[in-house]
């Protein structure tokens, strides 16, 4: 008879055969970047000929949109609906990568071949994102198989290829085909786990905001000797300007940035407890950066960050005896809900006239990213914890918000859905950079606990359909 055991057991099975590894490995060599120009043409493969197949071979219904952004990336929808008056899930991942950054990469690896470690798989899009939704797709298959080609519920997936473009055209596309994505809960996978070896559950993302500081001073560069020392130096004024923005250990002094109440007393319940450890050797966690009094994970998963992305001035690669004419550094803030967008640009007006630097202007501000949150106790949290926990037979981490963002608002916006993200990466995955890499042991869980998921939701969800907004 058919069991949730044995679906899971499969699962694992097609894992640790390699089947999951060759269909990663086929799907990574689609240079599907959105950043990189000329590739339009395989960020559309990836769709139609890397996935739709594979899902109308399950039963799905499968159409390939247009972006209704011109310009951006195509956006896949597929359908499988048994029972309407069965719970309706709605999945999502992207297809697209950041730049293939080839160059960069350690010897012997290239972005767009998977190349195996003993306990890893280097590749461009292994991380962020084909590996985590074909994994939660593999799982689908194995429960499929095991249940004679039912699911026992109702499956809708989005799969865009414009994520590391901001998602531009999605907020547009499901607005527009909100009542045919109707659906009782979104359940994906994207981003890090708190551990590489925590299974962890996150109900949002933080939002980012971007803005440039501009300091134009003269049309051009002039002597060093001859007017250094009684002529404006952009780079040093810029300096002081955005060390008016956040002190020498990384503290924000724009406080309108900051959640408006503080923290929530439900997200820092959340987090109680919680320690982080660097991993991957990518980044050190300081215990002197950021706001005094917080935990590292209280300072990622809910407050407010300032990051320099990017500053220049004169020409860094082949300098001259010049004083340069501007400065320019391209600058971003990491928020949760709990803060107000709306402020952080008269904010920052005020609080840089207020420390004396009227001459620096503001440039290109606005939101690329919203921000977004389910109630980390909310219904349908409690239910995948608890189908994860049944499966991995250990503890689950759920976590309000994860550090970085995904377009977790629209769907909210939209749809009304809860959010349910469970990633299965971790921080030390070089996601956006060379040598990315998956994990093989937190994929291996990540099969095994959506095994478990899909499995569990044919038995019913929390959650009746007549709930869905």
């Amino acid at each position: 008879m058919a069991s949730r055991e044995s679906a899971i057991t499969r699962a694992q099975g097609f894992f640790d055969d390699g089947g999951f590894r060759d269909r990663l490995a086929a799907l990574v060599a689609i240079p599907s970047t959105s950043q990189d120009p000329g590739h339009e043409a395989d960020v559309r493969r990836y769709l139609e000929v890397g996935i739709a197949p594979w899902l109308q071979a399950m039963g799905f219904t499968v159409v390939v949109h247009d972006n209704p952004c011109a310009g951006f990336g195509p956006i896949l929808t597929a359908e499988r609906m048994e029972d309407p008056s069965r719970p309706t899930v709605l999945t999502y991942g992207h297809g697209d990568t950041v730049r293939g950054l080839a160059d960069q990469w350690e010897p012997g690896l290239d972005p767009w071949v998977l190349a195996e470690r003993p306990d890893r798989w280097y590749g461009r899009g292994t991380a962020d994102n084909k590996g985590q939704h074909v994994l939660n797709l593999s799982a689908l298959e194995a429960v499929l198989a095991e249940r004679g080609g039912k699911l026992g519920f109702n499956l809708k997936l989005v799969l865009e290829t414009s994520e590391e473009r901001g998602s531009l055209g999605l907020r547009e596309f499901i607005a527009a085909n909100g009542p045919s994505l109707a659906a009782d809960v979104l359940i994906a996978s994207d981003g890090p786990r708190v551990g590489a070896t925590i299974p962890t559950v996150s109900t949002g993302t933080r939002g980012t905001f971007h803005f440039d500081l501009v300091l134009e001073v003269r049309p051009g560069g002039v002597h060093s000797g001859n007017w250094g020392g009684m002529t404006t130096d952009p780079a040093i004024v810029m300096a002081h300007a955005i060390a008016a923005i956040a002190d020498r250990h990384g503290k924000i002094l724009v406080r309108d940035w900051l959640p408006r109440n503080g923290m929530p007393a439900a997200v820092r319940a959340a987090l109680a407890g919680l320690e982080l450890e660097a991993e991957g050797g990518a980044a050190t966690i300081d215990a002197d950066w950021g706001e005094p009094g917080l935990t590292a994970a209280e300072k990622v998963y809910g407050w407010t960050s300032f990051i320099v992305l990017a500053m220049v001035s004169g020409r860094p690669e082949n300098p001259v005896n010049a004083v340069a004419p501007d400065a320019r550094a391209h600058c971003q803030i990491r928020y949760t809900v709990d803060s107000d967008t709306t402020l952080f640009e008269p904010a920052l007006r005020r609080h840089l006239d207020a420390a004396g630097f009227p001459e620096i202007s503001i440039a290109n501000a606005g939101v690329r990213m919203e921000a977004s949150r389910t109630d980390p106790a909310g219904p349908w949290v409690r239910w995948t914890v608890a189908s994860m926990e049944h499966s991995l037979e250990r503890h689950v981490q759920v976590i309000p918000n994860a550090g970085g963002g995904l377009p977790g608002d629209v769907f909210v916006d939209h749809l009304r859905v809860p959010l349910v993200w469970i990633p299965h990466s971790y921080n030390g995955c070089k996601q956006h950079g060379p040598n990315e890499h998956f994990l093989k042991a937190p994929a291996r869980e990540g099969i095994t606990a959506f095994a478990g998921i899909w499995w569990d939701l044919g038995e019913g969800g929390p959650a009746a359909p007549a709930g869905r907004a």
